[in-house]
């Protein structure tokens, strides 16, 4: 039986592509910044999304943490959302090792923050106060269901921040698909942040990597704590060729996975006992929740047994992402295993 796994877009294997052309790698020592297919990829980065240079790094956590140790110091105040993933799932690295306080406000379910509640938030200089340093913005936006920010909310956001003398994040794990969505360039949502961040092995199916894009001067500075986080990788060239095939060939796929996504969520509407927990499908995240009757451990372990794999934690929606490993036949396939699971789990209810 063939196992559809819809847990995330992190699970998919490299393509015949990148496999080829990590073989092929011509490599370098990039710590000495010598590694001629870094260089390249961290070129197309930094140009695809309209900045002056990138830093490949080991993972969209670290790229993260990295833009934060950049713009701020030691007893500062950051602004993330209480949905954002670098409050939730990046091991509270920005208050571990950035010696920074989090600030959280509210994302709206389009994964926003409330503009008036962001100006509110800035602290005024005074001797009892943090300084607030640094905005987090994420897009898409994980937690709100692969929510998009559209390009006049991201400026506006970064007007706001600007004026009162912060620096914008945008935590872009998954921006190309926030691009696909609105039919622009990855740029124009990127223009008037600061930094961005972009993973490589979601989506764009390469096996490790992400990017961070900012000014020379910040990658100069964000170089040295990649170091000191032991992110200094040495032929690293060999990650750098499957992220060059990535932007070249899977971007502009992406809006396949958007529309599988939307013909699950079809589906799984049509499921007695399946009700969505978002009212807009807008890229490749799909959030649903059972009937209170039903158990949502036996739910797990039969999908388990049927063979398919969906994301789950306690208290929160099960979620399913699609990607390029699974195709609109797939997706049928899913739904007809997720019927037949939740009928038997109804009939157990009735015995």
């Amino acid at each position: 039986m063939e196992i559809i796994d819809l847990r995330s877009d992190t699970v998919t294997h490299p393509t015949p592509g990148m496999r080829r052309a990590i073989f092929e790698a011509e490599v370098g020592d990039d710590v000495y910044c010598e590694d001629p297919t870094v260089n390249r990829l961290e070129i197309m980065a930094a140009a695809s999304m309209g900045k002056e240079a990138a830093l490949l790094t080991t993972s969209g956590t670290q790229s993260n943490l990295i833009a934060v140790l950049t713009y701020t110091n030691h007893g500062d105040e950051i602004i993330v959302g209480d949905e954002s993933h670098i409050f939730w799932y990046e091991v509270g690295g920005a208050a571990a090792l950035g010696g920074v306080t989090m600030r959280t406000l509210p994302n709206d379910s389009c994964g926003r923050l409330n503009l008036n509640d962001i100006n509110r938030a800035i602290r005024d200089k005074d001797i009892h106060y943090p300084e607030t340093t640094l905005l987090c913005l994420e897009n898409t936006h994980n937690r709100c269901g692969g929510a998009v920010l559209t390009t006049d909310y991201t400026n506006e956001a970064c007007n706001l921040a600007h004026r009162c003398g912060l620096k914008v994040h945008l935590d872009g794990a998954r921006i190309f698909n926030a691009a696909i969505a609105l039919g622009v360039q990855a740029c124009a949502l990127t223009e008037n942040v600061d930094s961005v961040s972009l993973c490589l092995s979601k989506g764009l199916s390469a096996p490790v990597g992400s990017l961070l894009c900012s000014s020379k001067d910040s990658i100069e500075r964000a170089r040295k704590f990649r170091k000191m986080l032991g992110g200094g990788m040495r032929q690293a060239g060999i990650i750098a060729s499957a992220g060059i095939v990535a932007l070249e060939t899977m971007v502009n796929r992406l809006g396949e996975d958007h529309a599988n996504a939307r013909r699950l969520a079809q589906g799984l509407a049509d499921i007695k006992g399946v009700t969505l927990a978002q009212d807009k499908i807008p890229t490749n995240i799909v959030m649903f929740e059972l009937s209170p009757e039903l158990s949502a451990r036996e739910f797990i372990e039969g999908l388990e047994k049927a063979g398919v794999k969906v994301g789950f934690r306690n208290g929160r929606p099960f979620r399913a992402v699609t990607h390029c490993m699974v195709s609109s036949a797939d997706i049928d396939e899913a739904l007809t295993r997720i019927e037949t699971v939740c009928r038997r789990l109804r009939r157990g209810i009735q015995k």
